[in-house]
């Protein structure tokens, strides 16, 4: 199982394969952004995630990616 991350967004998805967990990443955003903007709560949303307006229409986020690495557990 492999697991994707979207630091920006503070989502993640899983998959069989490495494809699989990016498609369903994918998704997850897609999800997230279509029923938070149904919902109202879409700029709360980007606002819980760090990001900021910058001129009403360009959203940034201040975060970083310090490190990846992978890591094998033992189970």
């Amino acid at each position: 199982m492999y697991v994707s991350f979207c630091p920006e967004l503070d989502v993640a998805a899983c998959g069989e394969t490495i494809e699989q967990a990016k498609k369903n990443l994918l998704e997850v955003i897609e999800i997230n952004i279509e029923e938070t903007k149904k919902k109202g709560t879409f700029q709360e949303f980007l606002n819980e995630a760090g990001f900021i307006v910058s001129d009403g229409n360009t959203y940034y986020t201040k975060k970083k990616l310090v490190g990846f690495e992978p890591i094998e557990v033992a189970i």
